[in-house]
This record gives C-alpha cells, structure tokens and sequence, in this order.
C-alpha cells in the first residue's frame, strides 16, 4: 500500500501548534517572527524523521513565486560564464533562490525558446547575455512585468538595467601594454560580432593602434562552438601574415585557441609573436609561458548582477527599479610571461 504523503498540517497536529508556525520555521523566519529556538527545532527535528518535503507547486500558487532564477548565458561550458555562474549561485542560494542555466551558443532561435520555456516556468528573474535579433522578446517580457537584467551586452532600444565591463578602455591598456614591450605589428583576433562588448573592444584597439601611428590588423572570425575551428582559423592569419609580431584576443575561448594554434606552428611566445587575451582562465596562469590576460573581474560582476536583480523582485513597487540602471566594471590588466620579450 503507497504510503501517503506527509503535509504541513500533519506537522501542525502532530506538535499542536499552527500551520502559519510550521511554515514560519521552515521558511526561515522564526527569529523574525519570535518563535522559540525550541520549538524551531522541535519542528526542524519531525520534519526530517517524517520525510516531509513542502509542495512547490502550492507554495507557488499561495506567494505567486517559484524562488527560481533563469540565467542565459552564450556557453556554460566557457570559463568565463562557469565561474560566473557559480558566483551567481552561490549569492542566491543565501537569499532563498536557485538557478536555472541554460546555453544559447549565440543562437537567436535558441534563445527564444528558453525565454519561453522560462516565462512558462514562471521564473521570478532572468538574467541574459542576449545574442542578437531577440530584442522583441525582451521587451515583451518586461512589458508583462518581468524582471530582467543583461549582462555582457546590451541593446540601447531595450528598457532594461544591464551590467558590463569597460571593453573599450580594458582593450586600449592590453594595446598600450604590448606597444611598451617593443611590438609593433599587433594583430587584433575578434569575433565578427556588433554586440556591444565586440565593438567596444574593436575600438579600444583601434584608439590605441592610432595613438602609437601603428597599423590596425583586424581578423574577425565567425563564432562557433567548435574550438578547433578558430584554431584553424589562427593558424592560417600566422601562416599568412609572418610580420605579425604581437596579438590581442578579445575572448578567453580564442586565446586559448590562439595559444593552441601558435604551439603547433612552433612559434615561441613571446620572442617570436608576443599574446595578450581577454579573461584569464586556469590554463594562462598554468601555461608556459603563462598568458598575460585582461581580466574581467568575475565576483564582482556576479554580485552586481544577481544584487541588483533580487532587490529589483523584492521590492517591486518602487519607482527606482523601473530605471535603466548601467553598470560598468573595469577589467584589469595582468601581465604575464607571453608579453615580455627577453632583454
């Protein structure tokens, strides 16, 4: 015979107290209401000999919340969105909330279908980095009411808070950097992207290669998830352009493929081609020579993003969540064995 399931009002009679206590206890809120530590343990203790496990779907039709974050990032698998992800995670597992994850690898379609699979769970917030051609659906969402927060990207026609780094500025220093180590013909390995962070980081490059009078090289190849694929693609720029002395990546997944490609055409880094790269995964400060990196400071853009979204849901009547509010975060240059040229 299936053994019934306990319910909250079993607790209830079991102790003979009240349901609204049970619930205060296990919702984290005796201190706030003045239940005895006593009696929360009492509570905790039969909770856990019963088995009792509270019913989702009912807590969300009684607070009309699920607790539930959607996070949509380019690829979860990346270094970048991993760590990042984490560090969401763990802000908001102390504030009551999980995370929902999911890759769009850049895909609009893609990315449509889980802002729908996310609305119909009835997640509380989202976080998206946003590939492009989903405009529309953004701001269909926060008409509805939603809550939403961009990061990495953005769209100027969409009403919605979104966190960053400073691509341009970040992008002119690691230029700056490699011109003081006595480079030259530095090439500039990028995604074919108009996204935000892309273009930024194209014109701080190109800021800094006027300042010294250097020529601009440009490679913008298109993105995939396959790795192999950019380090064909490198190999084929080193092979066909021997004068480059120096290359600036603008994402971690082409540094490392950068890294990779140049390894196999058995060119010495930094004496022969001299590499800096966007983010700073385990592998530049494992590599030797170790990679100098442009770092966007992960914790710190994590916190902005899930602080700012949870006090967005927790107190939606305010006037000040209905601001666009734009947070930019200075990347910070660390240099590394691959940019300094032996004296």
């Amino acid at each position: 015979m299936k053994k019934s399931k306990v319910s909250i009002t079993d607790i209830a009679a079991q102790l003979k107290i009240s349901t609204t206590t049970v619930s205060f206890i296990l919702n984290g809120k005796a201190k706030e209401k003045r239940i005895s530590d006593e009696l929360a343990e009492r509570v905790l203790k039969l909770v856990e000999k019963v088995g009792y496990r509270p019913n989702h779907f009912a807590q969300t039709l009684r607070t009309g919340k699920t607790n539930i974050i959607g996070l949509m990032v380019e690829d979860i698998s990346d270094p970048f969105f991993a760590s990042l992800a984490k560090h969401i995670e763990d802000v908001a597992l102390q504030r009551g909330y999980k995370i929902l994850y999911c890759s769009t690898e850049n895909g609009k379609k893609r990315a449509q279908e889980f802002l729908r699979m996310f609305d119909q769970l009835g997640v509380d917030g989202y976080i998206v980095t946003p590939p492009a051609g989903i405009e529309d659906d953004l701001s269909a969402l926060i008409a509805n009411g939603k809550e939403i927060i961009l990061f990495d990207r953005y769209f100027k026609n969409v009403a919605t808070d979104y966190v960053i780094t400073d691509n341009a500025e970040s992008a002119y220093e690691g230029v700056n950097h490699l011109v003081k180590q006595g480079y030259k013909k530095i090439a500039f390995i990028t995604l074919s992207s108009r996204q935000q962070q892309m273009t930024g980081r194209l014109k701080g490059y190109e800021r800094a290669m006027r300042k010294y009078d250097l020529p601009a090289v440009v490679h913008k190849l298109a993105y995939s998830a396959n790795r192999a694929e950019y380090i064909e693609k490198i190999t084929d720029i080193v092979k066909q352009d021997p004068s480059i002395d120096a290359i600036l990546f603008s994402t971690g997944s082409l540094g490392l493929s950068g890294v990779e490609a140049l390894t196999h055409l058995d060119i010495n880094i930094p004496d022969q081609i001299g590499v800096a790269s966007y983010d700073d995964p385990d592998l530049f400060r494992i590599n030797r020579p170790t990679i100098t990196a442009i770092a966007q400071p992960i914790e710190q853009l994590a916190q902005a993003l899930i602080t700012r979204l949870l006090n967005k849901i927790a107190e939606p009547s305010k006037k000040a969540r209905k601001e666009k509010q734009e947070i930019i975060i200075p990347a910070t240059l660390i240099p590394r064995e691959s940019s300094r040229r032996k004296a």
